[in-house]
């Protein structure tokens, strides 16, 4: 049997991991998880005026499957939805506005880009159909010991293709009008990952697909999905920071020293298993790998430096193009690439917990804005941004791969029970995207320990499926 098993880093990845091991290997499994920072990882609050707002990771997509599961075991809620109004702005007047009617904006939309919002949204819902087959694939025990064949069971060589070429260029090729791309999908992009219409066509359409489709979030915040998961798998959280990681072998057997740093000093520890979850690349952790022959690899690419500022202030409606604050409509703001813009996108952001009398500020009266961009807001883009404010919360962090910079997709197998759970952010980066790699890693795990090569890497898996049944 399976004895100690180790995860690290205890956000979405970590904390599901160690619920979908304690899953398929049994509630007997001892199960350690490090974490150095905080459980819930970037999924993170700051707090404004005792009221509690999503730094980060703020929406989940409405077929996000394992997100909605775990809210049900966890017997959290859905946080009410408040409307709001979105707009893209070029840095001189917005491109393409939402107004309250519905069949209005399709009509605008149809309008300004013709054809091209429909064969954008036909290219999407392809993309997603496909990748909905993985639920499939999960329920009945099926693992893929590489990103690369993930993808191909889902959507053939097609799939793998779209992690090597450009959003633009996928979307172009079905009759997309290059300047629906220059307005609206650049400023989707910018706002999820902080980066151009040169991201891979994969990690785009699941961005995409998260900016048309209907989306939630969880009340009282989405990182309370991490504490319940590792609350739920009685799992032992250690605060330390993991430095490294041993190869040693008892009785033909590949056995893990984990060695890491806390506040009492060095230690370190022995396990059968270990799923690490923080990304490995040089830029964000200084990890090292002893005794493993082959050595594990480095790891290429980097990460996008992103900024996220919250502001608690009056919004200089003027530099939108609205003299008078009251008449400004919008709660989103998004923006196309234009070299002088300096924020990627901006948001009315309403509290984790929202209350049934909650209401939106009146846009001339002082609200909480969450402002996303490359650099710290200098004092002068602040104030242009807003009239005055009272405070600003400045979050940098090393949010998602930079996609121009990789080719190649990370492993999954760094050693036979070794697992690398983060390469997926490399595909596409959401927090369903984390939830299927992690279930994934853990059936891997599991039919590999228990030599069920069946159940792995499988071709023709939609026929085989269905015949299971």
């Amino acid at each position: 049997p399976l004895s100690p098993a180790a995860v690290v880093g205890a956000g979405l990845g970590g904390s599901a991991s160690a619920y979908f091991l304690q899953q398929h290997f049994g509630p007997q499994v001892q199960l350690d998880v490090y974490e150095a920072a905080g459980v819930g990882g970037r999924l993170a609050t700051v707090t404004v005026n005792k009221q509690q707002y999503e730094s980060r990771g703020a929406s989940i997509h409405a077929l996000s499957l394992h997100m909605q599961d775990f809210v049900k075991i966890l017997g959290l809620k859905h946080r009410r939805e408040v409307a709001g109004k979105s707009a893209i702005f070029s840095g001189e007047h917005f491109v393409l506005e939402e107004t309250d009617w519905y069949l209005l904006n399709l009509f605008r939309l149809w309008w300004h880009y013709g054809i091209s919002f429909l064969r954008l949204q036909m290219w999407v819902e392809e993309v997603m159909e496909k990748f909905m087959r993985i639920y499939k694939y999960q329920a009945h025990g099926y693992a893929f010991s590489s990103l690369e064949e993930l993808l191909r069971s889902l959507g053939s060589e097609a799939f793998v293709n779209m992690t090597q070429r450009s959003v633009a260029e996928s979307l172009l090729e079905v009759g997309v009008t290059q300047r629906f791309v220059d307005d609206v999908i650049a400023a989707v992009l910018r706002s999820s990952y902080g980066q151009s219409v040169l991201v891979p066509a994969f990690a785009g359409a699941m961005s995409l697909a998260g900016a048309q489709g209907s989306t939630w979030a969880v009340e009282g915040g989405n990182k309370l999905v991490c504490s319940g998961l590792l609350k739920l798998t009685k799992a032992n959280v250690i605060s330390a920071r993991v430095t490294g990681i041993s190869l040693h072998s008892s009785e033909g057997r590949a056995l893990y020293q984990v060695h890491y740093e806390s506040t009492e000093g060095q230690g370190s520890a022995f396990y059968d298993l270990v799923v690490v979850t923080t990304p490995l690349h040089p830029s964000r952790s200084n990890f090292t790998f002893d005794n493993f022959d082959p050595p594990v690899a480095d790891f290429p690419g980097a990460f996008q430096p992103s900024v996220t500022s919250v502001v608690h202030g009056y919004l200089n409606s003027s530099y939108f193009g609205f003299p008078d604050p009251k008449l400004f409509p919008f709660t989103s703001i998004l923006t196309t690439d234009t070299p002088d813009l300096f924020f990627h996108a901006m948001d009315n952001i309403c509290p984790v917990n929202i209350s049934a009398a909650f209401r939106r500020k009146q846009p001339q009266e002082a609200a909480v804005w969450r402002v996303l961009s490359r650099q710290p807001l200098d004092k002068h883009q602040l104030k242009t941004l807003f009239r005055s404010y009272y405070s600003v919360q400045v979050t940098e962090w090393q949010s998602y791969p930079r996609y121009d910079a990789a080719k190649a997709l990370p492993p999954i197998v760094l050693h036979e029970n070794l697992f690398y759970l983060s390469g997926v952010e490399w595909v596409a980066s959401s927090m369903e995207m984390v939830a299927v790699a992690a279930k994934n890693v853990a059936l891997l795990a599991y039919n590999r320990w228990h030599q069920e090569l069946e159940k792995i890497d499988q071709k023709d898996l939609m026929h085989k499926v269905k015949t299971e049944l």
